[in-house]
């Protein structure tokens, strides 16, 4: 044990005091936040720019007044000529002004000129057809004698109430649209992650293999105890950073939605523009917020076990990580460059590749269902299905039994690859096979 703490300690501060380990520490939850702030900045400008003028050119003389300015059109009645109209629409300073021609017949034969100086924006055609049809929609129930303030005053709109009934028989707020998300997220990041630090076990033996480094390293220490040192020490490291990364973003967060982003638009960003535009009125009667942040919004961020969904993280990004390490280590004591190392990778790592693919279907849409529930429990696939699982509410006993099966695969991986990289360790100049690795594997001690 002593000899693996220190090969550990030499495996967690090699790479730790590397320059390329600060840059992705401090750089990565840089590059997310702006990007984060990026996202919202250009999208608000993105609005504000598309912001179009619209000359209203009514031959049929009672269109103009009904046609009421938005928040991305205004309205303008015009009482030129079309051609002198036109003349002055080449003159306008922004690119967004354009002219709608209503024609005399337009309520019973509706088509519109719409004129702009540059290409027509589609969305800005979009909405000018659907307030037009609004107002054909109008015209023909006041020809048949229907009432429009009546129809106007009704009200259809259902807002659904999400519940989660606990085994306790208590009720509490869920969301599925949150747990989507970080669902998503999460399958992303550990992906990525197990490939990122599995591959730096592999080129790590790779390069002191070919530098012939290894050689000195085995005549002090065991094959086992340079393996597990390497992947402890690599996942230590991996674990530093998630842990760095967490507070760091939560910190550059609070200073983006300070200075950056107001608390408003990020409210926004968290429920949707749609259920902003729907409740607006709503929240805007009760007058109750919290800090900025609508209440709507406050309750889908309350309902998220944020504590559930970090601890179940890290215990299945590091079961993940141990499983495949060893297997990447395996791979990297076989070969003798990252060429041919690419023959072997790609087969561990397909029940990671199939997960990741259903993740975005399967997993997310059935959470509960038969696929998920035996994705979790295998160890190839746990890593990411039981944590594309979690946001949703899984039992605790699916946990631990996740977890447990979890750890077995590990022990059963490290064997096997433990009785392959004390021999392939030392094997230099032969392309290793599938039959090979097998005899490996087979070799007495």
């Amino acid at each position: 044990m002593h000899k693996i703490a220190l090969i550990i300690q030499r495996e967690y501060l090699t790479r730790v005091r590397k320059r390329s380990f600060l840059l992705t520490t401090f750089l990565v939850p840089l590059f997310f936040i702006g990007m984060y702030v990026g996202i919202i900045f250009l999208t608000k400008k993105s609005f504000d720019e598309t912001h179009a003028v619209v000359y209203i050119i009514d031959q049929e003389g009672t269109i103009a007044p009904k046609l009421k300015s938005t928040k991305n059109i205004t309205y303008i009645h015009s009482n030129k000529a079309l051609q002198e109209q036109l003349s002055t629409l080449k003159d306008e300073e922004a690119s967004n002004t354009s002219i709608l021609v209503v024609p005399k017949d337009f309520l019973s034969s509706p088509n519109v000129e719409f004129l702009a100086a540059n290409k027509p924006n589609v969305t800005t055609q979009n909405e000018i057809k659907s307030n037009l049809s609004d107002i054909i929609r109008d015209f023909k129930y006041q020809k048949l004698g229907i009432n429009i303030d009546s129809l106007h005053n009704i009200d259809t709109t259902v807002a659904i109430n999400a519940k989660e009934v606990t085994a306790d028989g208590e009720t509490k707020d869920s969301n599925t649209e949150i747990a989507m998300g970080i669902a998503l997220a999460l399958s992303i990041l550990v992906y990525i992650s197990l490939f990122l630090y599995g591959s730096q076990v592999m080129r790590g033996i790779i390069e002191e293999k070919s530098n012939r480094i290894i050689e000195v390293i085995i005549s002090s220490v065991k094959p086992f105890q340079l393996m597990m040192g390497k992947i402890i020490g690599i996942g230590l490291v991996g674990l530093t950073q998630f842990v760095l990364w967490i507070v760091l973003s939560f910190m550059l967060a609070g200073v983006a939605s300070t200075f950056f982003v107001s608390k408003a638009e990020l409210g926004e960003q968290v429920i949707g523009s749609k259920m902003m535009e729907s409740n607006g009125e709503q929240i805007a009667q009760s007058g109750s917020s919290l800090n900025g942040i609508s209440p709507e919004a406050w309750a889908m961020i309350q309902s998220v076990n944020f504590t559930e969904i970090i601890v179940c993280f890290f215990i299945f990004f590091l079961g993940g990580y141990l499983i495949y390490s060893a297997l990447f280590a395996a791979v990297g004591s076989a070969v003798d460059s990252e060429t041919e190392a690419s023959q072997f990778t790609m087969p561990i790592t397909m029940p990671l590749l199939l997960t990741y693919a259903l993740s975005f279907g399967v997993l997310m849409n059935d959470p509960h269902g038969t696929v998920a529930t035996w994705l979790s429990f295998i160890p190839f696939t746990s890593p990411i299905a039981m944590l594309v699982r979690i946001p949703f509410g899984v039992p605790l006993w699916q946990i631990v039994v996740s977890a447990l099966l979890l750890i077995a695969g590990f022990i059963f991986t490290t064997w096997v690859a433990a009785r392959i990289y004390r021999v392939g360790i030392l094997m230099y100049g032969k392309k290793p096979s599938y039959k090979e690795l097998l005899k490996w594997f087979r070799y007495k001690s």
